[in-house]
């Protein structure tokens, strides 16, 4: 490899390095301790430096120095890991550089000539991806020796790398850390002591700082159970974030199957980069805190100060830009923020340049100053350019007088510029329950006030997009907000309505391509609409279902990932009550895709983290309650409900409305944070409580006292008991618990929440994937004889095969069909590549060159629906057959392998056009499909298989459900008599097979010996067999030949003949059960027909004088059973007229069958041997009965294949 220059003192280097050849301007050395000499000491200290200062020695022992006779300073231009490619360099100088040098006068020029060739050659062979980086000469190098170390394939992409401490035990060891797209990786070596570590993002459980007595910070990583320890980074904070993004990367890429169609940072898995994630996560966090759409990017960031109207002040924040609003976040970030969409900007100005002040000039008569900005005129342009106005004179005095005199009018309310077409115009609150505006309620009256304390607040923060968000507003959230602004203001604090505003008529496109579109989803939204609150007038009518109808399937329309879930019905009842139609899709929108992300999907991810985030903080802040229930799952089940509905599901509507007030403006901190309150609340009941049910019970009665003493709803809409009684006095108003909430609890910090999101996150995937192995294994388990450990072992290989078949392709089918609604068994499936490799690893027989076609016609046997994918269940089934089967089954299996059509397809096709048809989104063409084989992708056009019976999107087959279930039942064991019989071509492959398996092994000749007397044995038996059948036609009388004539071999099932002596003896009738006697050329006197088919095969064998141990004239046994497969010739006796085809015929049939071979004529008929025959020929050899029935290490090969499972795929790829 060329490096870039990089000056050396050969004083030093002569203490390490060893010259092995050198010119007048170039030295070629070696590593001491590497190649001749490397053992003792010296190469233990050498390797131990090496690795510690990363010296790129340690992977490439060898390098080239360059040098001028006149000058005392080296340079170091290349290095290589062995002498091949070291030489190849030297080589490449002595042949282009060397002639030229001589031309020049100057030392200087020599080596300015020569530093810019070996720039040059960089410059040609350097990866794209290495210009992404900091320091791409240095990456270069910890690159190589990543590659050299880990012996990954060449595709995975090295992200980044640390100097650290491995913790063994006590025994910290010094090296280096490799995190890249799929592995994290650590090498250490010290005094010979070599440690390499290998870890898979999507194995690890646990993922945290920790800091103890000895170590002061460090980071431990849980991976398949055991505990990993890092420490002595030189920045533990950026390593730990990078690890959390690649690791959270790895999951939603393999285990949810995400495809990051929006992300091009994250689309392709083979270009992640440390800079590419630093990004990533200052966007999310960017839109997170902004609540903006997806489509926003952070694209530019100013320091400045603030002109605050309503304070008097200057505060100091920073200026976020992207690419359609302009935002602005206080320093501490909770004094205030806002949004300033591009759309609502009328000019910039520069009214003073000494103080770097910019004037932004906004709709509704309103105009923000910044002052100090830096770097201010470059603001100002970017703003000018996404606006598309320039400033004009005029401008200037306007925005001035707008800052003096502040905000006159107020800027409209959200939603009545709208200018899309919405279904319905009017939330349902007001056309349900109208305000009367004469009503002189104590409640209406309150709720006047409230009104007219938010009218202040808009006059002096301002209203809309724009307004400043404080410590007021937050203030005003928790005492409750009027009825009339609720929907305006959960569109403002989500960011809806941006939403809304960037995808004009979105919603009336969508309402219009779902209507009468029927699926799944469909159905169960159907199922659900009258149970969306019904006790509420609203939705006891066609107008409020309707309404909730269309939102819902519009939403499933627009993300069918998601879909519809459940709760999703009562969140969007909510919201339509209190927005318009349109205004509630988008609200339902930010939801599910924003403040709860992974919620509402089959497994209710997002829910199970914040319950596990709901439990860290009870361990935090509760603590009497924590050492009085130690298990605290009871509150994860319990609380459930509270994170799914926000509280909707467990509190009356009109308190449940103030929590999702409080939810849009803090979003999941505020659940969490009332959920401590309402334990806390209860405490000393619950600390009382003896089993779990008095606990719920508690809880629930207490949420049932909770109510809104302001709600101006009448008691016809109110969900809340309004009759007083004894308990009355107990009643909990749910504005003092709100704000009991954010008294005690609102230090939680919304930073502090995401980061214990992350770190529950891997946790709760792990344990549902473990919940999901522990599922198929007892499922499986119930059909294969492997043990509980085995299984386990088995089903990880199984696993880490599926997810290598995804590491370095964004495009992996694997990824673009994976259906989440598949069962647990088919969730992860192997296409024929990844089926061969793991089967490779696993299987029970040396390696041969029959491995790869065993493999295809296994994958095939075993692929039950013709889906080219098979589930863990089937690979178990075929694995135990091989492990543990009797002989018969072995066999069984073996011959079923070469039955047709399939042994002749797979033939027929090349190993790439095996894969190729095993891809999912492909078939094999119609002209080369066999009409007996199933068509790979039997389903819809968008290429997306199919299993379950509902197709997609489509409504449930529940015949096909029905069908399904009945075939299960009635499905039972295969018959060795049920088999059909094995013909010519399928036979000598049959053979051949064998022989592969015996290579390598003891008694390999003695094995060849054996399959050669049964080979033979067969072959004279079939001969027999059609002399037999010759005389009894020639012996027929004419006038009856369809009685008479022969069964032609390729039928499926053995003919049905006369019972007469001579077809007793017929390869179509005969049923041989395993013989007594050793020989099967043991004669018998006479037998009758009803006798032991094999003694009569042996008594017809001895009436025609055929010896089946006779080897041709000159052979010697091992070239005979090399033969014997291939010929039906191989016995003294000349062939008969009606086994007419020759060998070169025999082979042709063998070696290139046909898709559709047309049936042999009578003249050329082919033989075919049934299933009995071959396994009584074959029990007659106790060498290969031993072979077969000869026990298996199980765990050796899974620890084999556990160790080279990696190796292997490298191997190939490369």
């Amino acid at each position: 490899m060329w490096l870039k220059p990089e000056e050396v003192l050969l004083k030093n280097a002569l203490k390490l390095w060893a010259t092995v050849k050198s010119n007048d301007y170039f030295i070629l050395q070696r590593r001491r301790g590497y190649g001749e000499g490397s053992g003792g000491l010296a190469g233990l200290l050498v390797g131990t430096l090496d690795a510690v200062l990363d010296s790129t020695a340690k992977v490439a022992p060898f390098r080239i120095l360059h040098q001028t006779p006149d000058s005392q300073v080296y340079w170091n231009i290349a290095c290589g890991a062995s002498e091949e490619e070291i030489a190849q360099h030297w080589e490449w100088l002595q042949q282009n550089i060397m002639r030229t040098l001589s031309v020049f006068d100057s030392s200087d020029d020599i080596t300015s000539f020569v530093q810019g060739k070996i720039r040059g050659l960089i410059a040609e062979e350097g990866k794209v991806s290495l210009v992404q980086e900091d320091d791409p000469e240095k990456f270069r190098e910890a690159l190589l020796r990543f590659e050299s170390w880990f012996s990954l394939p060449d595709k995975e992409k090295l992200v980044t790398y640390y100097s650290c401490s491995y913790w063994r035990g006590r025994v910290p060891c010094q090296g280096w850390l490799y995190l890249s797209t799929n592995f994290l990786c650590f090498y250490s070596y010290l005094l010979g002591n070599e440690v390499k570590l290998v870890i898979s993002w999507v194995e690890i459980s646990r993922l945290e700082k920790t800091s103890s007595v000895l170590l002061t910070e460090s980071i431990r990583v849980c991976a398949g159970g055991e505990e990993h320890c890092f420490s002595m980074f030189l920045h533990l904070q950026q390593t730990f974030l990078l690890m959390e993004q690649l690791a959270d990367y790895a999951v939603r890429r393999l285990i949810d199957k995400e495809m990051f169609p929006s992300d091009h940072i994250l689309t392709d898995p083979l270009q992640i980069t440390k800079r590419g994630l630093e990004t990533h996560a200052r966007n999310e966090a960017f839109r997170a805190f902004f609540r903006l759409p997806r489509e926003e990017n952070l694209l530019e960031v100013y320091e400045s100060f603030l002109w605050l109207p309503f304070s008097y002040f200057n505060t100091l924040g920073k200026i976020c830009v992207s690419e359609n609003y302009l935002c602005f976040a206080s320093q501490d970030g909770s004094q205030c923020h806002l949004i300033i969409p591009v759309r609502e900007i009328l000019s910039v100005e520069k009214p003073d340049r000494l103080s770097r002040a910019l004037t932004v000039c906004m709709r509704g008569k309103r105009a923000l100053r910044f002052s100090e900005v830096r770097d201010f005129e470059r603001l100002a342009a970017t703003i000018r350019k996404k606006c598309g106005n320039t400033a004009s004179p005029q401008h200037s005095a306007s925005c001035q007088a707008l800052l003096e005199c502040g905000e006159d009018e107020e800027g409209l309310m959200v939603g009545q510029r709208s200018s899309s077409k919405t279904v319905s115009t009017e939330a349902l609150m007001n056309v349900f329950h109208p305000q009367d505006a004469e009503n002189l309620d104590p409640k209406m009256l309150k709720e006047k006030m409230k009104e007219q304390s938010w009218q202040i607040h808009f006059a002096e923060y301002g209203r809309g997009t724009s307004m400043f968000c404080t410590r007021r507003t937050r203030d005003l959230i928790v005492r409750g907000v009027p009825e009339s602004l609720r929907g305006e203001l959960w569109m403002l604090f989500s960011g809806a309505v941006n939403d809304m505003a960037t995808h004009p008529a979105h919603y009336s496109e969508l309402v219009e391509a779902s209507l009468g579109a029927s699926s799944l989803a469909t159905d169960e939204i159907e199922r659900d609409l009258h149970r969306s609150l019904p006790d509420h007038p609203a939705f006891q009518s066609d107008t409020g279902i309707s309404a909730l109808r269309r939102v819902l399937t519009a939403y499933a329309y627009r993300n069918p990932k998601i879909g519809y879930c459940q709760a999703m019905n009562i969140l969007a009842s909510v919201l339509l009550l209190y927005a318009k139609e349109e205004e509630a899709f988008w609200l339902l929108v930010a939801v599910c895709e924003r403040m709860l992300p992974d919620y509402f999907n089959r497994r209710i991810i997002g829910a199970l983290v914040d319950q596990a985030v709901f439990e860290d903080l009870i361990r935090e802040h509760l603590t009497q309650l924590t050492e009085h229930m130690t298990d605290l799952t009871f509150l994860s089940s319990v609380s459930l409900s509270w994170f799914l509905t926000l509280f909707i599901s467990v509190l009356p509507i009109e308190s449940a409305v103030n929590v999702v007030d409080c939810f849009f403006f803090d979003g999941i901190k505020a659940i969490l944070q009332l959920g401590l309150a309402t334990l806390d609340y209860n405490m000393d009941a619950l600390l009382c409580c003896s089993d779990d049910t008095e606990a719920v019970t508690i809880l629930n009665r207490f949420f049932d006292s909770v109510t809104n003493k302001d709600s101006p709803l009448p008691a016809t809409v109110q969900q809340a008991p309004v009759g007083t009684n004894d308990r009355a006095a107990q009643r909990v108003d749910i504005s003092d618990l709100i704000k009991e909430a954010y008294e005690k609890y609102g230090d939680i910090k919304s930073e502090e929440v995401e980061s214990m999101r992350r770190r529950n996150k891997l946790y709760v995937i792990q344990t549902l994937e473990d919940t999901t192995r522990q599922n198929v294994v007892r499922v499986v388990a119930q059909e294969v004889r492997f043990s509980g450990p085995h299984m386990d072992e088995l089903y990880v290989l199984f696993k880490r095969q599926h997810f290598l078949s995804c590491y370095w392709t964004a495009g992996s089918a694997a990824l673009q069909h994976h259906d989440p609604s598949l069962p647990y068994l088919e969730q992860y499936q192997l296409g024929l590549a990844q089926f061969s490799s793991l089967l490779l690893l696993l299987q029970p027989w040396s390696p041969g060159a029959y491995t790869h076609t065993l493999a295809r016609w296994t994958f095939r046997l075993i692929d039950d629906n013709h889906d080219g994918l098979v589930n863990f269940r089937e690979f178990c089934r075929a694995l135990d057959i091989l492990y543990s089967g009797s002989f018969t089954e072995k066999l069984k299996f073996l011959f079923k392998l070469h039955l047709p059509p399939v042994a002749p397809v797979l033939l027929a096709l090349t190993d790439s056009a095996v894969s190729k048809a095993c891809q999912p989104s492909q078939s094999l063409p119609l002209g080369e499909e066999p009409p007996a084989f199933t068509r790979l992708t039997d389903g819809p056009d968008d290429g997306v298989i199919r299993r379950s019976p509902e197709k997609g999107r489509g409504k449930v087959d529940l015949q096909a459900y029905l069908k399904q279930w009945q075939d299960e039942i009635q499905k039972k064991e295969e018959s060795i008599k049920d088999l059909p019989r094995i013909e010519q071509a399928q036979f000598i492959l049959l053979s051949k097979t064998l022989y592969g398996l015996f290579h390598g092994d003891p008694e390999e000749e003695a094995l060849f010996r054996a399959v050669a007397r049964v080979t033979s044995l067969l072959l004279r038996m079939e001969e027999v067999g059609r002399r037999l059948q010759e005389d009894s036609q020639a012996s027929t009388s004419p006038q009856s030949p369809s009685k008479t004539s022969p069964s032609l071999p390729q039928t499926s099932s053995p003919t049905k003949t006369s019972p007469s002596p001579p077809q007793t003896c017929s390869p179509s009738k005969t049923s041989v059960s395993p013989p007594k006697a050793s020989s099967p050329t043991k004669t018998s006197a006479s037998p009758p027909p009803t006798s032991n088919p094999a003694e009569a095969i042996a008594e017809q064998l001895e009436a025609v004088s055929v010896d089946p141990e006779a080897l041709s004239p000159g052979q010697d046994p091992v070239s005979a059973s090399e033969e014997a497969p291939s010929s039906p010739k191989a016995s003294s006796d000349p062939p008969s007229p009606s086994s007419s085809g020759t060998l070169e015929t025999e082979t042709e049939l063998a070696n290139t069958p046909s898709e559709h071979t047309a049936p042999p004529s009578p003249q050329g008929m082919e033989w075919s041997f049934s299933f009995e025959q071959i396994l009584a020929s074959l029990l007659n050899e106790p060498v290969l009965v031993k072979f077969f029935e000869k026990p298996v290490d199980i765990q050796k090969q899974l620890d084999r294949a556990k160790r080279d499972q990696l190796k292997l795929k490298a191997q190939i790829t490369k």
